[in-house]
């Protein structure tokens, strides 16, 4: 066992991810940081390191001495479902996600053919499209009611929009959104779990294969006539010797669908309960509409949709005076170094016009998000029909409904309303 510089609860004295935590981490993160720089819990996937400030998560997810492959033990050498998750484990650890260089580095310049300017922008009409017919929707329903009820944002809009988004990105029939939208929360609901259990693999397994599944039946199809959209792309870096066939290219898949959707959604959720908790800001927003590209950078590090990740140390080193082995596990707390105070002013502050540089929320490094521009303009788009729309637009419920998933930080509702006055 590691030395280590706090009990293994940290320095909270009682578990890291309760109901206090789930509700609002950033006190945790607040008591870890100013307890000191490194953390070892064996809450986290039977032991991890803690990073809280800045400088030490940009450093580990620059370096390449923190690895992002660690699907192993997380996947395959499950004590209680040996040898029964091995399909999974070929899939999921072929995803980019989870790809050091040279595979990493290979895949995403196939990728990023996918996600150049001009393919964002020229998605630009499509999105304010989808978001004006769910903005529709959402106000015919609130108005067929009496008292102009109020309507769930998450459902009505968060939810849907990023799935019909990448699904357009991808060429993917509007017909199985539906489909793609639970077996994504079935993969986060894993991914996102401090130590999944036996049923949470199992159920994500089944979601990874019926996913693959599906791309399986679409790819013989754009092999014979390719499209403009990213899974053709895939298939034709698949021909040209750049991609390989069989799991590698349906982990792309998947993964590409998983991460464009989960990401996204928990933007627009979290965005919009923190501007309309601040009314002052929501205010100001709608005098200086074009404040609102600096604005969504500022709720994605206010409340980032992503709170952690994971990297393995590949070799033997010393971090704040910590011996960290190798094969050790890392988490970087992104969610804490967005609030840390030795880089941002107030950090605890929502301020849509702060100037002292972005967040961690995207990442950084080799692995920073490859969908970070679709993210922003979809949240632009959205936040600005709405401001435009319904500038009365409150919240309507007590306290946030938020989800038991520490990594990947969602509202399970949201209830708004849009009246004169609030």
């Amino acid at each position: 066992m590691n030395a280590v510089l706090t009990p293994p609860a940290g320095a909270l004295g009682r578990p890291i991810v309760d109901a206090a935590f789930l509700a609002d981490p950033y006190p945790t993160y607040r008591a870890l940081s100013e307890a000191g720089p490194i953390h070892w819990s064996d809450e986290f996937f039977g032991g991890a390191w803690l990073l809280t400030r800045h400088a030490d998560v940009e450093k580990v997810l620059k370096d390449p001495r923190f690895s992002a492959q660690r699907t192993g033990a997380w996947v395959k050498d499950r004590e209680d479902a040996p040898g029964e998750l091995s399909s999974f484990q070929k899939l999921f650890s072929r995803a980019l996600l989870f790809l050091d260089a040279p595979d990493h580095t290979r895949i995403r310049k196939v990728l990023n053919a996918g996600f150049r300017p001009e393919v964002i922008r020229g998605l630009a009409p499509y999105i304010e499209q989808a978001v004006g017919e769910l903005l529709d929707r959402a106000e015919a329903a609130s108005a067929r009611n009496t008292g102009n009820t109020p309507f769930d944002f998450m459902q009505a809009v968060a939810r849907p929009l990023p799935v019909r988004v990448i699904a357009r990105l991808m060429g993917i029939e509007a017909s199985a959104q539906d489909d793609f939208m639970v077996w994504s929360d079935d993969l986060a609901t894993f991914i996102g779990a401090a130590q999944p259990g036996r049923e949470q693999a199992r159920r994500a397994q089944a979601s990874l294969l019926a996913m693959c599944r599906y791309f399986e039946a679409l790819l013989p199809r754009r092999r014979q006539a390719p499209g403009d959209d990213l899974v053709s792309r895939l298939v034709l870096a698949e021909a040209a010797g750049e991609i390989e066939g069989g799991p590698e290219l349906l982990a792309q898949c998947a993964m590409l669908l998983f991460a464009g959707h989960e990401t996204t959604r928990n933007l627009l959720g979290n965005g919009l309960q923190a501007l309309l908790s601040h009314p002052a800001q929501w205010q100001k927003l709608q005098q200086s509409p074009e404040l609102l590209p600096g604005a969504v950078r500022e709720l994605l590090r206010y409340d980032s949709p992503v709170q952690y990740t994971g990297r393995r140390v590949t070799t033997e080193l010393v971090l704040h005076g910590q011996l960290l082995r190798r094969g050790d596990l890392v988490l970087p707390l992104i969610g804490a170094a967005n609030r840390d105070p030795a880089r941002y002013a107030q950090p605890d502050r929502l301020d849509i016009a702060r100037r002292d540089g972005g967040s961690m929320s995207f990442g950084s490094g080799a692995h920073v998000c490859i969908g970070a521009a679709l993210t922003l303009m979809e949240a632009e788009i959205v936040f600005g029909q709405v401001l435009r729309r319904w500038p009365g637009l409150c919240l309507a419920g007590a306290a946030p409904q938020w989800g038991s998933n520490p990594v990947y930080r969602g509202l399970l509702a949201l209830p708004v309303r849009n009246v004169a006055a609030c």
